[in-house]
Parts: C-alpha cells; structure tokens; sequence
C-alpha cells in the first residue's frame, strides 16, 4: 500500500478512536445522572445529556468504580510520600483530577494527562472556557494535559520530562480502553517503555477480553464498523494472556481481574443493593470433557423471554416473547413433518397480551397452563390462561382465564412453574422469580387443578435460597431446582429436589460431585434418572456454558461443551426456550435466545437448533 493511503487510513482510525470518547463521556454523564455514582463535574464536557440504557449505566458505574478502586487505594498507600503522580495515558475527558481535587485527595500529588492533541485542545478550551472547572486549578499546577500522540515514545518522553514528571516518584499509570485501539506492537512497546522509565509505578489497565464468545462477537463487530479494532484482543484474548503480557514485558507482578469478580467480591453487597434499586432492571443476560453438535432449523423464528410447551412429538407452541418486530407476538406453532420444519401462526380466542419471562405448563389431563410474566420490569402480568388447543381445519388456541379462589402467591416472572403430585392430586408447584418490589422470590406456592385453589400444603426441609432465572423440572412426584441467581446477583450451582411425603413435601438438598458450574438463564429436562442441564450464563472468564448432566441417582455430574462450527452467527444460548422433542431419541430442540450486548447492539439467534444428547447421555 502506498505510504500515502497508509497515513489516511491511519488518520482516519485515529478519528475514529477519538470518537469513542465522546460516546463514552455522554455514558458516564448519563450514568452520574441517575446517581451510579457522583460526578458533578462531567456534565461540564457534553454539550447534550442522553439518557442510557440500564444495562449500559451498570456496565459503566462497574468500570468507573473500578477504575477509583484503584485510583484511591494508590492515593491511600502513597500518602506519606513526599510525591506522587497520576499519569492517564488517552485520558479524554475524564474528571479524574478535579473529582479528586475536590475530595483534597491530591496532597503533593500531580497529575498527567496525556490525549491526541485534537482531543487536549478541545478539553483544554472546556476547562477554560467554564468557571467551575477553571475554579479547581491550583496554583500549585498540580494538573497537567499535554497533547501528544502515546505512540511517539521520544515525544512523550520528552514532554512529560518537560512537564515536571520525577521519574523515580511513586505513580499510577492510567489506560482505560485505550491500548486496545493501538496495534499490538504499539501498545506492548507502551508497557515495555513504562515499566523502564517509572520504576516505582502501578499500571491500571482497563480493556476488552473474551473475543470468541458471543458477546465478544457482538463487540468485535460493532467496533470494526466504527473503525476502530480491538486490536490487543487477538494476541491477548483473555485474562492469562493479559498477565503473561506484562510480566513478560518487564513487570514484576501482574494481577488481573474480569469485572464479574470485581462487582462480586471488592463491591460490598449493600452498596450493590443500593445499585439495584435505582432502575428498573431484567436483563442478567450478557464445556469440558464432551462435546455435543448443533444442527441449524431451517425457519426463520427469534425472540426472548419466550415460553414455549411441547403439544405432541412433531408440534411446538411459542408464546411471548420480544423480537425485532417488538413485544407481544402473535402464538405461533413449530410443526416438523415429513416436508421437514414450518412455523404457524395461530388466532387465541383470548389475546394473551405482552408477556415476558412467563411460563406455560403442560397439565397431565391435557391443556396448558399460562403463569406471569411482565410487560415491562414495572408491570408484572396478573391472573392465569388455561390454553386447549383445537385441531379442526385450522388449528385455533381455546384460551379461558382460570378463576382461582385461596391466597395466590404475589405477581412474577423468571419464575419456574411445574406440576407435582401428592396423592393423586396433582398441583402446579411455582417457585422464585422476582417482581417489581423484590430482587428475588422465594417462596412455594401449590395450586390445586382440579379445585382452582391455592393450597398451603406442609413443607419439610430447609427452602432453598430465593432466586430467579432458575430451572425446575418434574421429578418422581416432585420437582428438582437447578440453579438461578440469588439476592446478590451471585449465579447459583445448587441442585435441591422437592419429595412428596405422606403428609405433604419435604426439601432435600443434593451433593454433587463433581459440582456443577454455576450458572443461570439456562434450561433443564429430566430423563430418566439423569437432569440436563443446557446453557445459560455463568462467570468464568473463558467460554460460554454448554451444558451438564446431573445424575440424581449416582449424585455425579459431568460439563459438556457445544460444537458450533455449523451455526454462522454467535450463538447465546440465555433468554431462550428448549423442548425435549421425543425422550426415546433424546433431542433438544433450542428455540431463541440472545441479548442485550452492552452498547454493541442486540444479538437473537436468528433460527432454532437441535442438539442430540445420545452421545453425553449413555
């Protein structure tokens, strides 16, 4: 390529680059706003405040928080030094000095901000052209910005010498989600040259992991049409790599941590209730020894938070759900024959309305059972729709409302709904789920069919621990409990099975080993003696979850993992639907899924699948 096209391809990934701080600074804005932290110093650097997504106000508080984690504990353990120094290598618009300012945090410290000269000028004339932030420079000129480009070692060097830096001072080098843009023969020299010239320096890095899952996918994708690649994320693609990249470019230790175990273990848990309460919030969505093959359906069907019930071995009912056409989808029914797959919509008698995160239950008379769900996180789906289906020439869904008399359990949805027998009685068992008052449910609640009446029935054994997003499946009378996520937004890996007893239920809690991983937003079957379990979310670094078998007898377990070499678009198997289409030929049939992918866009698997289980099953 002529060095001319290079220099204007490389100016215009730079632009690009620089664009992301605008976005970023808007998220933070909008973040602070809705008081995920306080800031009321970056309102100062947008000209418009836009109002975020939840999803994308907690992704940012995560990486803001921290980021200051790390900013206070050196600012903590450096203050007895006669000097110190902060220096945020691509620092954009960040409030960093005037919130510590502020906090008088910064005794005998300075701090260095180095950006592309585009970027520092643009910053330069807000600060000086606002009173407020103008108001924070001290006249010990103990904030620095210059313009440079990170990548020219000897003018940054230079500059920064020039500047004042003491380079045998303590200092915290900064780089948040700014290394990654650079190639990687850029960036590792970056870290090479720090750890040579700042002896005495901790360096904070904040990037992107994990490209090969789904999400990673997404986020590859949506920055590349930005023009602006990940680049660090080929050669360094998880935490491993990470810290094999620093130790071996000339750090002496290197600890590095995803922002699951952050949140999880450095966030207090009252800090994080308070983080739940401040928005409505449903989206908790973002194998080993076998691996299992998935083969594409060829039918056009996507969608979340969808119910769906098997009507006979070749029919599917789908309910619910969101897709790209919006919420409250019209009742469609998969049909497989000897033609191979169609999808089918059908006409309720009753509209079922919007609904999300419910349940349909098929009853052992026949019929099925409607069971909560939400329209939206403030608005939870009231009463419960027996559904017949009629096979006449074309196949319309009966849909009554079932009147019920007793006390019925507070509304929900993420909630399990299952039927269990107590001597010839059989009852729909709910269990967990969450509302718009409560993070999490759970409580158990029996509906007896043939009476329409919510029964206390007695109830032995310690409860399980509430919990929504969770799998419960029949079992010999009862139900078995996988998984979920608790109060603390903590993925569950607990197996417990509720027994029918000569005067009522009892809870049993079982042992596996070895434990299964935790996980939630999965699905789960029982055959025979054995529970499979299939996808969901979990908080390893590496891979998505695949799936596990769980024998109940035996109280063993075994992970196995997805080979999805035949499906061309990432594949998340979260927020999705799954019926076993026929056990004596122990097929899954996998119906929708996706999510919410930060600020990269939303991701649904475009078509079903099936996932053949004889090979994990014997």
């Amino acid at each position: 390529m002529p060095t001319t096209n290079r220099n204007k391809q490389k100016q215009g990934s730079d632009t690009a680059v620089q664009g992301t701080n605008d976005c970023s600074v808007v998220s933070k804005v909008s973040a602070a706003a809705q008081g995920y932290f306080q800031d009321v110093f970056l309102q100062h650097f947008v000209c418009k405040v836009a109002r975020r997504a939840p999803l994308i106000n907690r992704g940012y508080y995560v990486r803001c928080r921290a980021v200051d984690h790390c900013v206070r504990r050196f600012l903590h353990i450096t203050e007895n030094c006669p000097k110190r120094q902060i220096l945020s290598l691509g620092a954009g618009f960040d409030s960093l000095y005037f919130r510590q300012q502020a906090d008088k945090a910064l005794n005998r410290a300075v701090v260095f901000e180095v950006d592309f000269p585009d970027v520092a000028r643009r910053k330069a004339a807000l600060i000086n052209s606002n009173n407020t932030l103008r108001g924070m420079l001290d006249i010990f000129f103990s904030y620095r910005l210059l313009g440079l480009d990170v990548r020219e070692q000897s003018q940054v060097e230079e500059a920064l010498g020039g500047a004042g830096l003491d380079w045998a001072a303590p200092t915290l080098i900064l780089s948040e989600v700014v290394l990654t843009y650079m190639e990687t023969r850029w960036s590792d020299a970056v870290i090479s040259w720090v750890a040579k010239v700042l002896p005495q320096s901790l360096f904070v890095v904040y990037e992107q992991i994990n490209p090969h899952d789904p999400f990673g996918l997404i986020m590859q994708d949506h920055f590349l049409k930005l023009n602006s690649t990940l680049h660090a994320l080929r050669q360094y693609p998880d935490t491993a790599a990470q810290r094999h990249r620093f130790l071996d470019k000339g750090w002496e230790q290197c600890v590095c941590l995803d922002m699951n175990v952050f949140y999880l273990g450095l966030v207090p848990e009252e800090e994080r209730g308070r983080v739940d309460s401040l928005e409505p919030f449903d989206e908790y969505e973002v194998g080993y020894l076998i691996a299992l093959s998935v083969q594409i359906i060829p039918v056009r069907m996507e969608g979340l938070g969808m119910a769906t019930s098997l009507l006979s071995p070749g029919q599917v009912l789908l309910t619910g759900g969101s897709s790209r056409g919006g919420r409250g989808a019209v009742p469609r029914i998969l049909l497989r024959n000897q033609e191979g797959w169609r999808s089918v919509n059908v006409e309720p008698s009753v509209d079922l309305g919007v609904r999300l995160y419910h349940t349909v239950t098929s009853l052992p008379g026949g019929g099925l059972v409607v069971y909560g769900g939400r329209s939206s996180p403030l608005n939870p789906i009231r009463g419960l729709f027996k559904i017949t289906l009629d096979s006449g020439d074309t196949v319309k869904l009966c849909v009554e409302e079932i009147v019920c008399i007793g006390n019925p359990p507070p509304t929900r949805w993420r909630h399990t709904a299952t039927v269990v027998s107590h001597k010839g009685k059989n009852f729909l068992f709910v269990f967990g789920g969450k509302n718009q008052a409560e993070a999490v449910l759970g409580e158990g609640y029996f509906l007896c069919m043939d009476q329409q009446h919510w029964t206390e029935m007695p109830v032995e054994g310690a409860t399980p621990e509430a919990r929504h997003s969770h799998s419960a499946c029949s079992y010999q009378g009862g139900v078995v409990v996988f998984g979920g996520l608790d109060r603390r937004e903590v993925p569950l890996g607990d197996t417990v099975v509720l027994k029918p007893n000569e005067r009522g239920f009892s809870w049993e809690r079982i042992e596996l080993q070895p434990s299964p991983v935790p996980r939630y937003s999965h699905s789960a079957h029982v055959i025979g003696d054995k529970l499979v379990v299939v996808g969901g979310v979990w908080l390893h670094s590496s891979g998505v979850p695949g799936g596990a078998i769980i024998n109940l007898t035996t109280h063993s377990s075994v992970e196995f993992s997805l080979d999805t070499t035949p499906v061309p678009w990432p594949l998340m198997l979260h927020s999705f639907c799954s019926e076993l289409m026929d056990p004596e030929e122990p097929e899954l049939l996998l119906i929708g899924g996706g999510g919410n992918c930060f600020s990269f866009g939303t991701h649904l698997n475009p078509q079903p699948i099936t996932l053949n289980l004889r090979p994990v099953l014997e």
